[in-house]
């Protein structure tokens, strides 16, 4: 049996609908996935935001690893194989009268191998979109080494700003849709890697317990990082 190269890391992006729908479900979800690295859009964002996600990451069995209300609700979680080091955030220019929105970003390091981390939330209406798709890409592309992107995008391959993220990234051809869970019919939400870093896996879960957990369905990845 040939050996696999390189670093196994598992990565899970969801947008878990500010917590508003069944806990429960989504706790013994990503549980049974059990991510190394947990990626959120629409985490807690507000007041008591730090105990809100200490307490949802506890309940995972994770920790939190960056983000939160600096990155505007965009949330990364890990596992305790992941050493987190310098994490930052980027906040997009506000249109008056819409969200605020922005991204994380933080370094991590798995069995010698070390990679970066970033994730966003764009926004809904279709001319905000590639103003802020421009911004986080160009801090992504000041970025060394592997990296990792996931996103909630609103839109799907097609549109401008899902094709500025992803710009000599790599993602998966299928357009398998993630949007609304109850009846998904788009494919707006995104992971993203840099072509040093290899996928296993990329899968939506489509599960019971995943429609109920958000009205977003998530997106698992199994990555090989390039040894350390």
């Amino acid at each position: 049996m040939v050996e696999m190269s390189g670093v196994p890391l598992r990565v899970l992006s969801w947008n878990v609908h500010g917590l508003k729908d069944d806990r429960a479900a989504l706790v013994g979800l990503v549980r049974e996935l059990a991510p190394d690295v947990f990626i959120l859009q629409e985490a807690p964002r507000r007041f008591g935001w730090r105990p809100r996600s200490a307490a949802l990451a506890g309940e995972c069995g994770l920790v939190v690893g960056a983000g939160g209300l600096p990155a505007l609700g965009n949330l990364m979680m890990v596992s305790l194989r992941v050493a987190v080091g310098v994490n930052w955030c980027l906040r997009y220019p506000l249109t008056p009268g819409r969200h605020l929105r922005g991204a994380f970003f933080a370094h991590g390091r798995v069995r010698g191998a070390s990679f970066t981390v970033s994730g966003s939330h764009l926004a809904t209406d279709p001319a905000e979109r590639p103003s802020q798709a421009a911004h986080w890409k160009d801090e992504l592309s000041r970025l060394e080494g592997p990296v990792v992107v996931a996103a909630d995008l609103n839109e799907g391959p097609g549109g401008g700003a899902w094709r500025t993220v992803g710009d000599g990234l790599v993602t998966t051809k299928d357009d398998e849709p993630t949007f609304p869970a109850s009846a998904p019919s788009r494919r707006i939400d995104g992971l993203f890697v840099s072509p040093d870093v290899d996928i296993e896996r990329y899968e939506i879960i489509g599960t019971d317990r995943a429609r109920a957990a958000s009205d977003h369905l998530p997106v698992l990845a199994d990555l090989r990082l390039p040894s350390g």
